[in-house]
């Protein structure tokens, strides 16, 4: 197998959790233990956007089926929706008890999973 490293993300100040392409490959979505998400476009390396709402490390990211959307699960006990074009946050979840480890879109997007 002929493995290679095609680009190095620097960004992000703390450790990254969770790494996803977007549904088209274009972009990257990443979280991390500094309270963040980032996304990246895949062709130049360049992050896009920054997210910001979680008041602890994120844990899990993943991009809707459509690629509009992006849920995100936190050590802050929520689920957070984002909307990819502005970074705006749409909705935070919460009823969690602990850390949020995962979360996910059913592949139709109605739907969101999460859990620790």
């Amino acid at each position: 197998m002929n493995e290679r490293v095609l680009q190095t993300l620097l960004g992000h100040t703390d450790s990254v959790s969770s790494v996803a392409f977007s549904p088209d490959g274009s972009r990257i979505v990443s979280g991390s233990y500094d309270n963040t998400i980032k996304i990246w476009d895949v062709e130049s390396g360049c992050v896009l956007l920054t997210l910001t709402g979680h008041t602890d490390s994120v844990m899990s990211v993943a991009f809707s089926p459509d690629g509009r959307r992006i849920v995100s699960g936190s050590k802050d006990k929520t689920v957070k929706l984002w909307d990819v074009a502005s970074g705006r946050e749409l909705q935070t979840l919460l009823g969690h008890t602990d850390s949020v480890s995962s979360a996910a879109f059913s592949p139709d997007g109605r739907k969101i999973v999460s859990g620790y």
